[in-house]
């Protein structure tokens, strides 16, 4: 196991309170010269809408080719349940995630996917990707 993982086979952790507490750990990719998908689904997203206050519920959908690092999933979960208190509009959520993520692990592509639930009858997805370029308008579900 990696030494910079303190999250892993930890009891004794504590929910950071915010984004900016929240560390995403990772560990050396063993496969680094393969092109493989990491599909990574978190159901039970939740953050707190900046005007009102009132909650914002998602599914949070991440996918990404690894290079050199793939992320830990324990501290990717402590990352995204951060948001809870956090106060932004969901597209901002959606390209703060991806920022993190590619800051994290510098994969070779990467594509998040915020599935909002609906508010006042309108349901919101986001979709940001790294590197843009080679984005070319595919949703998550099409590569």
């Amino acid at each position: 196991m990696s030494d910079t993982l303190t999250l892993l086979g930890n009891s004794q952790t504590s929910w950071p309170q915010s984004p900016e507490q929240a560390k995403l750990e990772t560990f050396p990719n063993r496969s680094p010269q393969a092109h493989y998908w990491v599909h990574l689904d978190f159901p039970e997203f939740s953050s707190l809408c900046p005007v009102t206050g009132q909650p914002d519920t998602a599914r949070i959908q991440i996918r990404y080719i690894p290079s050199e690092n793939c992320i830990e999933t324990k501290s990717l979960k402590f990352y995204l349940t951060s948001f809870r208190n956090h106060q932004a509009f969901n597209e901002e959520i959606v390209n703060r995630i991806l920022r993190d993520i590619v800051s994290a692990v510098n994969p070779r592509e990467a594509v998040v996917r915020g599935d909002f639930s609906p508010r006042g009858g309108i349901s919101l997805t986001a979709q940001a990707s790294h590197p843009q370029a080679q984005w070319n308008g595919l949703s998550i579900d099409e590569k």
